[in-house]
Protein backbone atom coordinates (compact mmCIF):
# COMPACT_ATOMS: atom_id res chain seq x y z
CA UNK A 1 0.00 0.00 0.00
CA UNK A 2 1.45 3.45 -1.20
CA UNK A 3 0.68 4.87 2.77
CA UNK A 4 3.62 3.07 3.79
CA UNK A 5 5.87 4.89 2.02
CA UNK A 6 4.28 8.28 3.61
CA UNK A 7 3.30 7.10 7.31
CA UNK A 8 5.45 6.93 10.29
CA UNK A 9 4.14 4.38 12.61
CA UNK A 10 6.37 5.40 15.42
CA UNK A 11 4.76 8.67 15.08
CA UNK A 12 1.44 7.32 15.05
CA UNK A 13 2.32 4.75 17.86
CA UNK A 14 3.98 7.68 19.97
CA UNK A 15 0.35 9.78 19.45
CA UNK A 16 -1.84 6.57 20.42
CA UNK A 17 -0.05 6.56 23.42
CA UNK A 18 -0.35 10.29 24.47
CA UNK A 19 -3.63 9.94 24.69
CA UNK A 20 -5.16 8.38 28.14
CA UNK A 21 -6.28 5.10 28.23
CA UNK A 22 -9.65 5.88 28.80
CA UNK A 23 -10.03 7.75 25.49
CA UNK A 24 -7.62 5.44 24.23
CA UNK A 25 -7.57 3.65 20.72
CA UNK A 26 -6.50 0.47 19.32
CA UNK A 27 -2.79 0.33 17.87
CA UNK A 28 -2.28 1.97 14.58
CA UNK A 29 -2.81 0.13 11.43
CA UNK A 30 0.61 1.02 10.15
CA UNK A 31 2.30 -0.65 13.19
CA UNK A 32 0.79 -4.36 11.61
CA UNK A 33 1.61 -3.66 7.91
CA UNK A 34 5.00 -1.48 7.83
CA UNK A 35 7.83 -4.04 6.85
CA UNK A 36 9.98 -1.10 7.57
CA UNK A 37 8.49 -0.89 10.98
CA UNK A 38 8.88 -5.09 11.70
CA UNK A 39 12.48 -4.30 10.71
CA UNK A 40 12.84 -2.17 13.57
CA UNK A 41 11.17 -4.77 15.66
CA UNK A 42 13.47 -7.55 14.56
CA UNK A 43 16.45 -5.31 15.12
CA UNK A 44 15.58 -3.43 18.49
CA UNK A 45 13.74 -5.74 20.04
CA UNK A 46 14.42 -9.55 18.71
CA UNK A 47 17.52 -9.08 18.71
CA UNK A 48 17.96 -8.08 22.62
CA UNK A 49 15.26 -9.46 24.08
CA UNK A 50 14.74 -13.23 25.50
CA UNK A 51 13.32 -15.69 24.01
CA UNK A 52 11.56 -18.88 24.83
CA UNK A 53 12.20 -21.81 22.64
CA UNK A 54 10.15 -24.26 25.12
CA UNK A 55 10.51 -26.39 28.22
CA UNK A 56 13.54 -27.40 30.15
CA UNK A 57 11.88 -30.99 30.31
CA UNK A 58 12.33 -31.52 26.59
CA UNK A 59 16.13 -31.45 26.95
CA UNK A 60 16.06 -33.55 30.19
CA UNK A 61 18.95 -35.79 28.75
CA UNK A 62 22.37 -35.15 27.61
CA UNK A 63 22.53 -34.70 23.85
CA UNK A 64 18.97 -33.54 23.66
CA UNK A 65 18.57 -30.42 20.96
CA UNK A 66 16.47 -28.38 19.38
CA UNK A 67 16.94 -26.01 16.39
CA UNK A 68 15.10 -22.08 16.05
CA UNK A 69 15.95 -19.29 14.49
CA UNK A 70 15.80 -15.68 16.34
CA UNK A 71 16.06 -12.62 14.32
CA UNK A 72 17.73 -14.14 11.78
CA UNK A 73 20.36 -16.41 13.57
CA UNK A 74 19.80 -20.29 13.14
CA UNK A 75 20.74 -21.71 16.67
CA UNK A 76 21.41 -25.42 18.25
CA UNK A 77 20.10 -25.42 22.22
CA UNK A 78 21.57 -28.45 23.20
CA UNK A 79 22.33 -30.00 26.61
CA UNK A 80 26.00 -30.74 27.28
CA UNK A 81 27.96 -33.57 28.43
CA UNK A 82 28.40 -31.85 31.41
CA UNK A 83 24.48 -31.11 32.08
CA UNK A 84 24.66 -27.50 31.44
CA UNK A 85 22.18 -26.48 28.58
CA UNK A 86 23.52 -23.87 25.67
CA UNK A 87 22.50 -22.29 22.43
CA UNK A 88 25.06 -22.48 20.04
CA UNK A 89 25.26 -20.80 16.26
CA UNK A 90 23.83 -23.46 14.23
CA UNK A 91 26.65 -22.61 11.50
CA UNK A 92 29.37 -24.88 10.56
CA UNK A 93 32.66 -22.63 10.82
CA UNK A 94 33.87 -24.15 7.52
CA UNK A 95 31.28 -23.16 4.66
CA UNK A 96 28.95 -22.12 6.88
CA UNK A 97 25.90 -24.59 5.86
CA UNK A 98 23.85 -25.12 9.22
CA UNK A 99 24.51 -28.38 11.19
CA UNK A 100 21.90 -29.40 12.91
CA UNK A 101 17.82 -29.46 12.10
CA UNK A 102 14.63 -30.34 13.38
CA UNK A 103 15.37 -31.86 16.93
CA UNK A 104 16.45 -34.87 18.85
CA UNK A 105 19.32 -36.56 20.56
CA UNK A 106 23.28 -36.39 19.61
CA UNK A 107 26.16 -37.69 20.85
CA UNK A 108 27.96 -34.90 18.88
CA UNK A 109 27.05 -32.12 16.18
CA UNK A 110 28.07 -33.13 12.54
CA UNK A 111 28.15 -31.25 9.73
CA UNK A 112 26.11 -32.70 6.87
CA UNK A 113 28.13 -30.88 4.32
CA UNK A 114 32.19 -31.98 5.04
CA UNK A 115 31.36 -33.85 8.57
CA UNK A 116 33.37 -31.09 10.17
CA UNK A 117 32.61 -32.10 13.90
CA UNK A 118 31.48 -30.51 17.04
CA UNK A 119 31.36 -30.93 20.77
CA UNK A 120 27.96 -30.53 22.68
CA UNK A 121 29.71 -27.56 23.66
CA UNK A 122 30.73 -26.09 20.93
CA UNK A 123 34.04 -26.98 20.54
CA UNK A 124 35.81 -28.76 17.62
CA UNK A 125 36.09 -32.42 17.45
CA UNK A 126 37.42 -32.98 14.11
CA UNK A 127 37.45 -31.61 10.38
CA UNK A 128 38.49 -35.04 7.90
CA UNK A 129 41.41 -33.58 4.79
CA UNK A 130 42.70 -30.52 6.82
CA UNK A 131 46.31 -31.56 7.66
CA UNK A 132 47.50 -30.19 4.42
CA UNK A 133 46.39 -26.44 5.51
CA UNK A 134 49.40 -24.91 7.11
CA UNK A 135 47.26 -22.46 8.85
CA UNK A 136 44.17 -24.75 9.62
CA UNK A 137 44.06 -25.33 13.74
CA UNK A 138 40.79 -26.78 15.02
CA UNK A 139 41.12 -24.72 18.49
CA UNK A 140 40.64 -21.69 16.22
CA UNK A 141 36.74 -23.43 15.34
CA UNK A 142 34.77 -23.22 18.49
CA UNK A 143 30.74 -23.03 17.34
CA UNK A 144 29.23 -19.18 18.95
CA UNK A 145 27.74 -19.04 22.19
CA UNK A 146 24.73 -16.89 22.84
CA UNK A 147 23.06 -16.23 26.00
CA UNK A 148 20.96 -19.19 26.91
CA UNK A 149 19.67 -19.39 31.00
CA UNK A 150 16.95 -21.70 32.67
CA UNK A 151 13.84 -19.84 33.91
CA UNK A 152 10.87 -21.74 36.03
CA UNK A 153 11.28 -24.73 33.99
CA UNK A 154 11.72 -22.84 30.16
CA UNK A 155 14.76 -22.22 28.38
CA UNK A 156 15.64 -18.54 27.61
CA UNK A 157 17.65 -17.51 24.54
CA UNK A 158 18.88 -14.06 23.88
CA UNK A 159 21.30 -12.45 21.01
CA UNK A 160 22.08 -9.92 23.72
CA UNK A 161 25.44 -10.37 25.49
CA UNK A 162 24.22 -7.96 27.89
CA UNK A 163 20.60 -8.58 28.01
CA UNK A 164 20.11 -8.89 32.02
CA UNK A 165 19.93 -12.35 33.74
CA UNK A 166 16.13 -13.80 33.66
CA UNK A 167 15.56 -14.22 36.98
CA UNK A 168 16.28 -10.10 37.51
CA UNK A 169 13.99 -9.24 34.52
CA UNK A 170 11.25 -11.53 35.54
CA UNK A 171 11.72 -11.47 38.96
CA UNK A 172 7.87 -9.85 39.48
CA UNK A 173 6.67 -12.44 37.12
CA UNK A 174 8.08 -15.05 39.64
CA UNK A 175 6.53 -13.41 42.83
CA UNK A 176 3.32 -13.06 41.29
CA UNK A 177 3.01 -16.60 40.58
CA UNK A 178 5.19 -18.52 43.12
CA UNK A 179 2.13 -20.88 44.73
CA UNK A 180 1.59 -22.10 40.83
CA UNK A 181 5.35 -24.00 40.93
CA UNK A 182 5.41 -23.42 37.35
CA UNK A 183 8.62 -25.16 37.12
CA UNK A 184 7.01 -28.28 38.29
CA UNK A 185 5.04 -28.40 35.07
CA UNK A 186 5.71 -31.55 32.89
CA UNK A 187 5.24 -31.01 28.76
CA UNK A 188 3.35 -32.83 27.33
CA UNK A 189 2.72 -31.93 23.78
CA UNK A 190 4.65 -29.42 21.84
CA UNK A 191 4.66 -28.25 18.26
CA UNK A 192 5.53 -24.90 15.96
CA UNK A 193 3.34 -23.89 13.07
CA UNK A 194 3.47 -20.93 11.05
CA UNK A 195 -0.18 -18.32 10.99
CA UNK A 196 -1.22 -15.90 8.40
CA UNK A 197 -1.37 -12.89 10.83
CA UNK A 198 0.80 -10.27 12.22
CA UNK A 199 2.96 -11.31 15.10
CA UNK A 200 1.15 -8.39 17.22
CA UNK A 201 -2.41 -9.35 16.09
CA UNK A 202 -1.99 -12.72 18.37
CA UNK A 203 0.22 -10.86 21.15
CA UNK A 204 -2.98 -8.68 21.86
CA UNK A 205 -5.58 -11.33 21.15
CA UNK A 206 -3.83 -13.30 24.68
CA UNK A 207 -3.79 -10.28 26.67
CA UNK A 208 -7.41 -9.60 26.43
CA UNK A 209 -10.41 -11.63 27.60
CA UNK A 210 -12.67 -9.33 25.63
CA UNK A 211 -12.59 -11.52 22.73
CA UNK A 212 -13.27 -15.00 24.81
CA UNK A 213 -17.46 -14.72 24.94
CA UNK A 214 -17.42 -14.34 21.08
CA UNK A 215 -14.43 -15.91 19.65
CA UNK A 216 -14.45 -18.84 21.68
CA UNK A 217 -18.20 -19.63 22.57
CA UNK A 218 -17.72 -23.42 21.12
CA UNK A 219 -15.23 -23.77 24.07
CA UNK A 220 -14.18 -22.04 27.11
CA UNK A 221 -16.35 -19.15 26.62
CA UNK A 222 -19.11 -20.35 28.66
CA UNK A 223 -16.36 -21.47 31.32
CA UNK A 224 -14.41 -18.68 31.75
CA UNK A 225 -15.67 -15.78 33.84
CA UNK A 226 -14.68 -12.33 32.12
CA UNK A 227 -17.73 -10.39 32.28
CA UNK A 228 -17.95 -7.89 35.42
CA UNK A 229 -15.35 -6.24 38.10
CA UNK A 230 -15.33 -9.24 39.88
CA UNK A 231 -14.73 -11.83 37.37
CA UNK A 232 -11.27 -10.31 35.66
CA UNK A 233 -8.89 -8.27 36.97
CA UNK A 234 -6.92 -6.15 34.96
CA UNK A 235 -3.53 -4.94 37.08
CA UNK A 236 -1.37 -1.85 35.06
CA UNK A 237 1.22 -3.73 32.95
CA UNK A 238 4.77 -3.71 33.55
CA UNK A 239 7.99 -2.40 31.77
CA UNK A 240 8.54 -6.41 30.73
CA UNK A 241 5.24 -7.90 31.04
CA UNK A 242 1.73 -7.35 31.47
CA UNK A 243 -0.71 -10.08 33.26
CA UNK A 244 -4.34 -10.54 34.33
CA UNK A 245 -6.60 -13.08 35.40
CA UNK A 246 -10.10 -14.95 34.93
CA UNK A 247 -11.53 -17.80 36.94
CA UNK A 248 -12.62 -21.25 35.84
CA UNK A 249 -15.91 -22.54 36.68
CA UNK A 250 -15.50 -25.79 39.14
CA UNK A 251 -16.71 -28.23 36.53
CA UNK A 252 -13.12 -27.31 34.66
CA UNK A 253 -11.78 -30.09 37.10
CA UNK A 254 -7.89 -29.56 35.19
CA UNK A 255 -8.22 -26.20 35.72
CA UNK A 256 -8.96 -25.95 39.39
CA UNK A 257 -6.33 -27.44 42.24
CA UNK A 258 -5.81 -30.68 42.72
CA UNK A 259 -7.16 -31.85 46.34
CA UNK A 260 -3.46 -32.55 47.36
CA UNK A 261 -2.18 -28.95 46.44
CA UNK A 262 -1.56 -27.33 49.44
CA UNK A 263 0.13 -24.48 48.21
CA UNK A 264 -2.61 -22.40 46.61
CA UNK A 265 -5.71 -20.78 49.04
CA UNK A 266 -9.35 -19.54 48.16
CA UNK A 267 -9.57 -17.94 44.91
CA UNK A 268 -6.80 -18.92 43.95
CA UNK A 269 -7.34 -22.37 43.48
CA UNK A 270 -9.92 -21.66 40.35
CA UNK A 271 -7.80 -19.01 39.13
CA UNK A 272 -5.75 -18.62 35.75
CA UNK A 273 -3.06 -16.39 35.53
CA UNK A 274 -2.70 -14.97 31.63
CA UNK A 275 1.06 -13.35 30.97
CA UNK A 276 2.53 -11.88 28.27
CA UNK A 277 6.14 -11.63 28.65
CA UNK A 278 7.40 -9.56 26.16
CA UNK A 279 7.63 -9.52 23.72
CA UNK A 280 6.21 -12.71 22.66
CA UNK A 281 5.78 -15.29 25.47
CA UNK A 282 2.49 -16.03 26.56
CA UNK A 283 1.20 -18.17 29.62
CA UNK A 284 -1.94 -19.48 30.57
CA UNK A 285 -1.36 -21.04 33.67
CA UNK A 286 -3.89 -22.74 35.81
CA UNK A 287 -3.56 -24.81 38.78
CA UNK A 288 -3.62 -28.17 36.98
CA UNK A 289 -2.39 -27.46 33.31
CA UNK A 290 -0.33 -24.75 31.08
CA UNK A 291 -0.16 -23.94 27.34
CA UNK A 292 1.87 -21.28 25.79
CA UNK A 293 2.97 -19.42 22.84
CA UNK A 294 6.10 -18.42 22.14
CA UNK A 295 5.81 -15.98 18.55
CA UNK A 296 8.57 -14.52 16.07
CA UNK A 297 7.60 -12.83 13.34
CA UNK A 298 8.16 -14.06 9.83
CA UNK A 299 7.10 -11.28 8.16
CA UNK A 300 4.10 -8.16 8.27
CA UNK A 301 1.65 -11.06 7.69
CA UNK A 302 3.24 -14.22 9.46
CA UNK A 303 4.16 -15.26 12.23
CA UNK A 304 5.38 -18.50 13.69
CA UNK A 305 4.28 -20.11 17.01
CA UNK A 306 6.43 -22.47 19.28
CA UNK A 307 3.14 -23.61 21.08
CA UNK A 308 2.88 -26.48 23.77
CA UNK A 309 0.94 -27.79 27.08
CA UNK A 310 1.59 -29.89 30.00
CA UNK A 311 0.23 -30.52 33.48
CA UNK A 312 1.16 -29.72 37.13
CA UNK A 313 2.76 -32.65 39.06
CA UNK A 314 -0.08 -31.95 41.27
CA UNK A 315 -1.97 -34.81 39.09
CA UNK A 316 0.92 -36.95 38.15
CA UNK A 317 -0.80 -39.56 40.48
CA UNK A 318 -4.38 -39.14 39.69
CA UNK A 319 -5.69 -42.32 37.75
CA UNK A 320 -7.96 -39.52 36.26
CA UNK A 321 -5.28 -37.15 35.05
CA UNK A 322 -4.22 -38.97 31.62
CA UNK A 323 -7.82 -38.44 30.47
CA UNK A 324 -8.62 -34.99 32.04
CA UNK A 325 -5.38 -33.33 29.85
CA UNK A 326 -6.53 -35.75 26.88
CA UNK A 327 -9.71 -33.62 27.43
CA UNK A 328 -7.64 -30.24 28.14
CA UNK A 329 -5.63 -30.70 24.71
CA UNK A 330 -8.61 -31.18 22.47
CA UNK A 331 -10.14 -28.10 24.29
CA UNK A 332 -6.71 -26.17 23.68
CA UNK A 333 -6.30 -27.57 19.68
CA UNK A 334 -10.05 -25.91 19.25
CA UNK A 335 -9.15 -22.54 20.95
CA UNK A 336 -6.07 -22.61 18.75
CA UNK A 337 -8.40 -23.02 16.17
CA UNK A 338 -10.56 -20.42 16.83
CA UNK A 339 -7.90 -17.85 17.95
CA UNK A 340 -6.06 -18.42 14.51
CA UNK A 341 -9.09 -17.68 12.74
CA UNK A 342 -10.61 -14.87 14.37
CA UNK A 343 -6.78 -13.08 14.44
CA UNK A 344 -5.84 -13.54 10.46
CA UNK A 345 -9.74 -11.89 10.12
CA UNK A 346 -8.20 -9.69 12.25
CA UNK A 347 -4.87 -8.72 9.98
CA UNK A 348 -6.93 -9.16 6.83
CA UNK A 349 -9.25 -6.18 7.76
CA UNK A 350 -6.23 -4.38 8.74
CA UNK A 351 -5.16 -4.39 5.47
CA UNK A 352 -7.78 -2.52 4.12
CA UNK A 353 -7.96 0.73 3.03
CA UNK A 354 -11.50 1.42 4.97
CA UNK A 355 -9.66 -0.15 9.00
CA UNK A 356 -8.79 2.40 11.37
CA UNK A 357 -8.12 1.59 14.52
CA UNK A 358 -11.70 1.73 17.19
CA UNK A 359 -11.52 3.13 20.63
CA UNK A 360 -10.20 0.21 23.33
CA UNK A 361 -12.93 -1.53 25.88
CA UNK A 362 -11.57 -0.99 29.96
CA UNK A 363 -11.16 -4.78 28.92
CA UNK A 364 -8.16 -3.98 26.91
CA UNK A 365 -6.36 -2.32 29.24
CA UNK A 366 -2.92 -5.10 28.44
CA UNK A 367 -2.92 -3.67 24.73
CA UNK A 368 -2.40 -0.39 25.79
CA UNK A 369 0.74 -0.91 27.77
CA UNK A 370 1.85 -3.42 25.23
CA UNK A 371 1.96 -0.03 22.90
CA UNK A 372 3.90 1.96 25.09
CA UNK A 373 6.50 -1.47 25.28
CA UNK A 374 6.77 -1.18 21.59
CA UNK A 375 7.04 2.30 21.21
CA UNK A 376 9.97 2.80 23.70
CA UNK A 377 11.75 -0.24 22.68
CA UNK A 378 11.68 0.93 18.71
CA UNK A 379 11.48 4.64 18.85
CA UNK A 380 14.76 3.99 20.74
Amino acid sequence: MNEHTTIDPIAELRAMRAVPFERARAIPKSAYTSQAFLDAEIEHIFKKEWYCVGRVDTLKNKGDYLTVDLAGQPIVVVRGNDGVVRALANVCRHRMSTIAHGAGNKKTLVCPYHAWTYSLDGKMRGAPAMRQNADFDRKDYCLPEYRCEEWLGWVMVSLNPDATPVAEHLSEVAEIIQDYDMQGYSELFKETVVWDTNWKCLAENFMESYHVPVCHAATVGGVSEVDGADELELPLGRKTFNYHFNYKDEGFKLAIAHPDNTRLKGERRRTTVLLTIYPGMMISLTPGYYWYLSLHPEGPGKVRIIHGGGMSRDFSDDPEAEDLFRQAHEVIAAVQTEDQGCTEKVYRGVCSDAASPGHLSHLERPIYDFAGYLMERVAH
